[in-house]
């Protein structure tokens, strides 16, 4: 599990469960992370123009640096 997530974990008091349940804990912190990527995703571009295409690799970048923040792959 990513340093940040084990951090997280203990930071919220649920730091015991990674050492019953580590794989579902794991998993559980994935899917949120995989939540959060999906809802940057998700925001429209607004300009109906070539700054769209710049929306869009923001967005993108975005997305991409929570999954890499958090050690998730896609």
């Amino acid at each position: 599990m990513n340093e940040k997530l084990k951090e997280l974990l203990f930071e919220s008091g649920l730091g015991y469960m990674s050492a019953a349940h580590p794989a579902m804990v794991e998993k559980f912190a994935q899917l949120i992370v995989r939540e959060c990527n999906a809802a940057v995703l998700s925001v429209p571009c607004y300009y109906k123009d070539y700054r769209s295409q710049i929306e869009e690799a923001v967005i993108n970048d975005c997305g991409r640096a929570v999954l890499e923040h958090f050690g998730v792959e896609e």
